[in-house]
């Protein structure tokens, strides 16, 4: 297949590209490189890269490609926060659009990375696909309006397809420590402490960011007529844990490090306990290559491996809020807003 990804320099996108080739596919990537120099270990590099706007594209930059897998935004609750116009620009207007355009190429299937934190404060545990949606933050709300929009253009020429994924975690080439599982690894590798910022109850579904890779390249292959116009949980339902139940896990790995509660984000509201059901109906082929346990063996290994520090966990370049924050003026400049 000729595959178009956009955010291929991501975190997830890192990992999609490198599964995609291995898989015999021909790759175009897409990235406007915000984070340039955020590398951790030496990407994999596409058949042909764009340094480019997701917005800036054209119908002329997608045609003939058999499939677009949607990985770009801005990728998390807090940094749809920091500037909630420009997430709703990138995340929800910039991702109809380029479905639409998509659309207009020609493109048979176009694979959208959505996310579980659209069912936010969840009213119940185990939501399934057809749980009232409960979103928290701009990042949540810009998914949820891109997911109904582009469901309006699906017909029998164009199949879009909605991957709810769980929270991401694990090592990646693009390492990031803004992330639940890394942190608290990453903090207790570093500092000797597990801090938890909550009370440690909420629930949270998790999924290793090779896995996410992998359910696209899925996706990309399943038949038109079990998916079409679908959105679905991406997980499992045994990777569903609270946050203390992590950091006893790291406290396994690490028996010296001290878990701490610091309370300093009080209640936290997202709260969700997933189903998974729906995938492993539809690709009854599929199966994740990391449960938690496997998963955080691999990225301790890594901290081990690249000598992980203080600075490193402190500093700008693993944590996208930080290096977003300093970067701003970069993707402000090129829309005014869009």
């Amino acid at each position: 297949m000729n595959i178009f990804v956009t955010g291929h320099k991501g975190y997830i996108g890192a990992h999609l590209v490198s599964v995609l080739k291995q898989n015999g596919h021909q790759v175009t990537g897409c990235d406007i490189n915000l984070f340039a120099g955020c590398e951790w270990d030496e990407l994999v590099k596409p058949d042909y890269e764009l340094i480019k706007d997701v917005r800036e594209l054209s119908q002329k930059d997608l045609e003939g490609f058999d499939c677009i897998m949607h990985l770009a935004a801005i990728s998390n609750d807090p940094m749809g926060d920091l500037n909630e116009d420009l997430t709703y620009s990138i995340n929800q207007n910039g991702s109809i659009r380029l479905a639409e355009i998509a659309k207009s190429a020609g493109i048979p299937r176009f694979l959208l990375a959505s996310s579980c934190s659209a069912y936010g404060k969840g009213e119940t545990l185990d939501l399934d696909e057809n749980a009232k949606l409960n979103p928290v933050s701009a990042y949540a709300i810009s998914k949820i309006n891109s997911e109904k929009k582009i469901s309006e253009l699906a017909d029998d020429n164009f199949s879009p397809v909605f991957l709810r994924n769980s929270t991401a975690y694990g090592y990646s080439p693009m390492l990031r420590i803004d992330l639940v599982v890394n942190n608290l690894l990453g903090c207790a590798f570093t500092k000797g402490e597990i801090r938890i910022m909550s009370d440690g109850t909420p629930w949270r579904p998790l999924i290793h960011c090779k896995d996410i890779a992998n359910a696209f390249l899925a996706f990309a292959l399943a038949p038109k007529e079990r998916i079409h116009n679908r959105a679905v949980n991406i997980g499992a339902n045994s990777e569903n844990y609270q946050v203390k139940d992590i950091a006893d896990k790291v406290n396994k790995l690490m028996p010296e490090a001290n878990i701490v509660f610091t309370g300093e984000v009080g209640a936290d509201p997202r709260n969700y306990r997933v189903k998974f059901d729906l995938l492993y109906d539809l690709l009854p082929g599929f199966k994740l290559e990391y449960n938690l346990d496997k998963g955080m063996d691999e990225l301790f290994a890594k901290f081990k491996q690249h000598n992980f520090s203080v600075n490193d966990f402190d500093g700008d370049k693993f944590v996208r809020l930080r290096m977003l924050k300093s970067r701003l003026s970069k993707i402000e400049s090129l829309e005014g807003i869009k």
